[in-house]
């Protein structure tokens, strides 16, 4: 078994439907027993086509995604004008590997110029892996429409 080959780009509106099916499996595996049904519902409702696709149209919704051999196994999505992550979903059997740190930096190099933080508002299940990349608590955990939160930030 040779080494795969991984590739990092951004995405476009023909890779949407599979970035956001990647995603939605991720969630519903790590974050949803964490969350009430209300805050996986308005999860269902933020990335569902084809509301994402307008946003994304509009330049409100940047993404990237990483392949392994021309298969997606990570995406990453940016909401602008700021350096803000909405997503950040690796597949379960890549978790642990990088990948959401090679997501950042490539998104990073793209679109961090000129920004001097970057935000999340990571979940309970992925606060651990933005603190290893980096990023520090700046509140308590808090809920919005039933999504529970740590808001997060790293220094650029």
């Amino acid at each position: 078994m040779g080494m795969e080959h991984e590739e990092i780009r951004r995405l476009e509106q023909s890779d949407l439907s599979g970035a956001m099916e990647l995603v939605w499996r991720v969630f519903l595996e790590f974050e949803a027993p964490e969350y009430a049904p209300e805050g996986v519902e308005e999860f269902r409702r933020y990335i569902e086509l084809p509301g994402a696709g307008q946003r994304m149209a509009e330049g409100n919704f940047l993404l990237w995604g990483a392949f392994l051999d021309q298969m997606l196994v990570g995406v990453l999505a940016v909401v602008p004008p700021g350096c803000h992550i909405s997503l950040l979903f690796v597949e379960k059997d890549h978790h642990r590997k990088g990948i959401a740190g090679r997501l950042l930096d490539a998104m990073l190099r793209e679109h961090g110029g000129g920004f001097t933080e970057l935000t999340v508002h990571a979940s309970p299940y992925g606060a651990a892996a933005y603190r290893r990349m980096g990023f520090k608590d700046v509140a308590e955990e808090q809920t919005e429409n039933g999504i529970r939160y740590v808001p997060m930030l790293r220094t650029l």
